[in-house]
C-alpha cells in the first residue's frame, strides 16, 4: 500500500470531485448532461407503449377549425360542448389545457347595449327586446352556468415578471390546496412564480376546481417532471393533473407525506397522499415537490377525438362514456409542444395525460430527497473500494474489476428502477468508475511502465512461429514494409455472447476457458494448412495461401470452418463438467486478392494480410448470428471450392461496402450430404427466388413448410418475418432483393 499511496490518494481525490457534484455542492455539467440522457434512455427502454383507455384527448384539430370556425370558439359553443360531453356522452370529468382569460364579446351584446344607451335610448320596443335576448347573448354567463355541478377542471399558468416590472396577474385563481403557513418551520423548495394567467372569475367560481399546467423544464429543455404543488404569495396550488385525479376520485383530502420520525427542520416532503374511502393513493415527489412523468409511449399514445365530431354527435358513445377528457389542440399554430424523453416534439396535453394515468396506476417513479444521500453513500463506497483495489491489480484484472463494478452499479440502478420505482442517478457512478480506471491505467503507463517498455522494445518485433523458417531464408523481409498481392482465403471466428459469458467467470476461469477452446480450434486450422494470424480476445483470424502458396486454399479453409464447429461440439461435455457455459462461435470465410507481408511500423512488425477481402470475411463472421448459421462464406470462396454443398443464405450489403454480395452456408462435401438435406436446400432456394420476385404468398408457403421440417432454424424464421414485413410495407418495384446491414 505504501508503494501505491500516491495513486490511492489521487483516486480518493477523483472520488471527492464526484461526491461534491452528487451532494449538490456544485454542478458538473457533463455529469448532469449524461445523467439526463441516461434517464431518458431508461425511460424509452421501459415504455409500455400502450394507451390508457380511461383517458381521452378532445382535440381541437384542423377538422374542428374548418367546421366550427377559428379558435377561440365562442363560449356558447363551449357551453354546447359541455352539454354534449356530460349529458349525452356521460363522461367522468373534463380538464382544459387552455385558459379562458378574456371576456367573450363575439355575441355582439356589447354593441347592442351601446346602442341601447345612445341611439335607441328612448325606444321602448328596442329596450324590451334587448332585455329578452340578453341572457342568450351573455356567452360567458351561459358557459359559466354549464360548469356548475359538473366535474370540470379549468387550467391556468404561472409565470415570472420581467426584472424590474410589476407582477402580471389576470383572472381568478382557484382556492389553494394549502393555505399560507401550512408548511411553517419546514425548509421545502417549492417552485414559485409571482405572476399568473387564470380564468375569468365567474368561470372559476362555477367550475369544480382548477390546476396549473406549468411543467418543469430541465436545463436541456426537456420536460421530465411536473410540480404537483407550487407556491404563490404564500399559498400553495395544485397541478392540472393532480386536480383532475382528485376531481375524478371525489375530491379526497390531500395530505403531505414526511419521513417518519423526522423533525420539521428536515424538509423531506417525500410524497403526497390522496386519502379517500376507496383507499389511499400516494404520489412520490422530489425535493421541489415535483413528480417524474411516467410516459407511456411516444406522441399519439393516447386516443384523440375531434371536438367537431363530439359537437355534432358523430362520436360513438362508448368512445367517451365514463372517460377522463382533456381538451387540447393539435391544429398547426395552436399546439403546445414540448421536448420530452420520448419525443422532441410532444403535445403538452399528452404530458398531463401521462401524469394522470401514472397517478391512477400508482406507477410514478420516485426521486425523493433521501435519494441524494443514498447516491452519495453509494459513490463513496465504490470510490474508496476502487481507489484502494485498482492500484494492486494488473491491467487485465483491473479492467475486469472495473467492468464488474460498473455492471453491478448499472444492475442495481436498473433493479431499483424496475422493481422499486426509484430513479437513482446513474451517470455520476459510471463516470467516476471510468475516471478511476483511466487514472490507474495512465498512471501505470506514464510512471511505472518504463522497464516494461524497454522489454517491449527488445522483443516487440517477434513474429508468429509459423513464419520462422521463412524469415530465416529471407531475413531482409523482417523489417520490410513491402507487401505482396496474392489471392488467398481468410477466416474469422468469434464467440457469440462472449461479454455475457465473461461476466459469469472470474479472471482465472475465463483465462482457462479461452485456452480450452482456442487451442483445439487453432489445431484444426493448422491441420488444414492454415496460419493463425492473431487472437483478438475471443476472436481468431487465420489465412490460407501464405507465406507458401497453397492451390486449394479455399477448400482447406471451408473444411477447417466446418470442422471447427464439430470440434466445439465435442468440447461441450467437457465444458459442462467444469461448470462452464456452452460456447458457440460464428465463422466467416472469404476468398480474394489481398496484400500480404510484413506490415506495421519501425516499432513493431507483423506478418499479416490486408485488403477488402479481409474486411468482408470479418463482416461475414459478424452476421452469422443474424441467420443462425455456424459458417458463412463469400461467393468467391464458393466458386473456388465447388466440391461442397452450399445453401445460398442471402444477398446482402454489409457495412463498408456499396456493392451487394451473395453469402452461402457450406453444408458438407457432396458425398456426405443426405437426400433429405438436399431436398430441404432445394425448397429453400425456391422460397428465396419467390421472395426476391415479391411473390409473398408462395414464398410464405415454402417457408412454412421449411419451418415444419426444421422448427429451430433461425434462417427460415428470418425470411418468414421479412415476408410478413414486406407484405405490409412493400419494398417497391425496383427492389433488388438485397438486405443492408447497418452495423458490423
Amino acid at each position: 500500500m505504501r508503494k501505491h499511496a500516491l495513486l490511492v490518494g489521487l483516486g480518493l481525490l477523483v472520488m471527492l470531485v464526484f461526491l461534491g457534484d452528487a451532494a449538490k455542492f456544485y454542478g458538473l455539467g457533463f455529469v448532469q448532461f449524461t445523467d439526463a440522457k441516461l434517464y431518458d434512455y431508461r425511460m424509452r427502454m421501459t415504455l409500455p407503449n400502450t394507451s390508457d383507455d380511461r383517458i381521452v384527448i378532445l382535440d381541437i384539430d384542423e377538422k374542428s377549425l374548418r367546421q366550427e370556425g377559428r379558435w377561440p370558439w365562442g363560449r356558447d359553443k363551449m357551453a354546447t360542448l359541455m352539454d354534449e360531453l356530460f349529458d349525452h356522452y356521460k363522461i367522468a370529468a373534463v380538464g382544459f389545457d387552455v385558459v379562458f382569460a378574456e371576456k367573450d364579446n363575439s355575441s355582439g351584446l356589447n354593441v347592442l347595449q351601446e346602442l341601447g344607451r345612445k341611439q335607441f335610448k328612448d325606444v321602448a320596443q328596442f329596450q324590451s327586446v334587448l332585455n329578452q335576448i340578453r341572457p342568450v347573448l351573455e356567452y360567458d354567463a351561459l358557459f359559466a352556468d354549464k360548469l356548475k355541478q359538473r366535474n370540470i377542471v379549468l387550467g391556468y399558468y404561472f409565470s415570472n415578471s420581467e426584472k424590474g416590472a410589476s407582477p402580471s396577474k389576470s383572472g381568478a385563481l382557484p382556492p389553494p390546496v394549502f393555505t399560507a403557513g401550512a408548511f411553517k418551520g419546514r425548509t421545502i423548495e417549492f417552485l414559485g412564480w409571482d405572476s399568473y394567467g387564470a380564468n375569468l372569475a365567474e368561470l372559476q367560481a362555477n367550475a369544480a376546481t382548477a390546476g396549473h399546467f406549468n411543467p418543469v423544464v430541465d436545463f436541456d429543455g426537456v420536460v421530465r417532471r411536473i410540480p404537483m404543488i407550487v407556491e404563490h404569495d404564500g399559498a400553495y396550488y395544485e397541478s392540472l393533473s393532480l386536480a383532475m385525479v382528485r376531481t375524478v376520485l371525489g375530491s379526497p383530502k390531500l395530505v403531505p407525506g414526511f419521513a417518519t420520525g423526522q423533525s420539521k427542520d428536515y424538509g423531506g416532503l417525500e410524497w403526497l397522499s390522496l386519502e379517500s374511502a376507496q383507499g389511499d393513493m400516494v404520489i412520490p415527489v422530489d425535493s421541489q415537490v415535483s413528480a417524474l412523468v411516467p410516459y407511456r409511449g411516444g406522441r399519439g399514445t393516447f386516443h384523440y377525438i375531434s371536438a367537431a365530431s363530439v359537437l355534432r354527435g358523430e362520436t360513438p358513445l362508448e368512445s367517451l362514456q365514463n372517460k377522463i377528457v382533456l381538451v387540447g389542440t393539435s391544429a398547426p399554430g395552436l399546439m403546445d409542444m414540448r421536448s420530452t424523453p420520448v419525443g422532441e416534439v410532444y403535445p403538452g396535453v399528452e404530458v398531463h395525460a401521462n401524469m394522470i394515468s401514472g397517478i391512477l396506476n400508482q406507477n410514478v417513479k420516485q426521486s425523493p430527497p433521501y435519494v441524494l444521500g443514498a447516491n452519495v453513500v453509494l459513490l463513496m463506497l465504490i470510490g474508496i473500494a476502487l481507489s484502494v483495489i485498482l492500484p494492486l491489480l494488473s491491467p487485465v484484472r483491473g479492467m475486469l474489476v472495473t467492468l464488474a463494478t460498473m455492471m453491478g452499479d448499472i444492475v442495481l440502478n436498473r433493479y431499483l428502477w424496475e422493481y422499486g420505482d426509484i430513479a437513482l442517478p446513474l451517470a455520476g457512478g459510471i463516470l467516476m468508475i471510468l475516471a478511476l480506471f483511466a487514472l490507474n491505467m495512465s498512471f501505470g503507463y506514464f510512471v511505472e511502465s518504463r522497464s516494461k517498455r524497454q522489454i517491449t522494445h527488445l522483443f516487440g518485433k517477434y513474429v508468429p512461429t509459423e513464419l520462422v523458417d521463412e524469415m530465416s531464408k529471407h531475413p531482409e523481409q523482417v523489417v520490410s514494409m513491402e507487401g505482396e498481392s496474392r489471392e488467398m482465403t481468410i477466416l474469422f471466428s468469434d464467440v457469440r455472447g462472449f461479454t455475457t459469458i465473461s461476466e459469469g467467470l472470474d479472471p482465472k476461469e475465463l483465462s482457462q476457458l479461452m485456452n480450452e477452446f482456442l487451442t483445439p480450434l487453432s489445431h484444426v486450422i493448422s491441420k488444414h494448412h492454415g496460419k493463425v494470424d492473431k487472437y483478438m480476445g475471443d476472436c481468431i483470424m487465420a489465412f490460407w495461401g501464405a507465406p507458401n502458396p497453397l492451390p486449394e486454399h479455399a477448400h482447406n479453409a471451408v473444411l477447417a470452418g466446418i470442422e471447427m464447429q464439430m470440434e466445439l461440439e465435442r468440447l461441450q461435455p467437457h465444458f459442462k463438467e467444469r461448470g462452464w457455459p456452452e460456447i458457440h462461435i460464428g465463422v466467416g470465410i472469404n476468398t480474394g486478392r489481398v496484400s500480404v507481408g510484413n506490415m506495421g511500423s519501425e516499432v513493431r512488425v507483423a506478418y499479416t494480410v490486408m485488403g477488402d477481402a479481409v474486411n468482408l470475411a470479418s463482416r461475414l463472421e459478424g452476421i452469422t448470428k443474424e441467420y443462425g448459421a455456424g459458417v458463412l462464406v463469400g461467393e468467391h470462396t464458393k466458386e473456388q471450392a465447388p466440391e461442397f454443398v452450399y445453401r445460398e443464405v442471402d444477398l446482402v450489403r454489409v457495412k463498408g461496402k456499396l456493392q451487394p454480395v451473395a453469402i452461402f452456408e457450406p453444408i458438407g462435401l457432396h458425398d456426405e450430404v443426405g437426400k433429405d438435406v438436399l431436398e430441404e436446400i432445394k425448397i429453400f432456394n425456391q422460397a428465396v427466388r419467390l421472395y426476391r420476385k415479391q411473390d409473398w404468398d408462395k414464398a410464405e408457403l415454402k417457408l412454412l413448410s421449411l419451418c415444419n421440417m426444421s422448427p429451430k432454424s433461425k434462417l427460415y424464421q428470418v425470411y418468414a418475418e421479412r415476408v410478413a414485413y414486406f407484405r405490409k410495407e412493400p419494398p417497391g418495384e425496383n427492389w433488388d432483393g438485397v438486405f443492408t446491414f447497418k452495423t458490423k
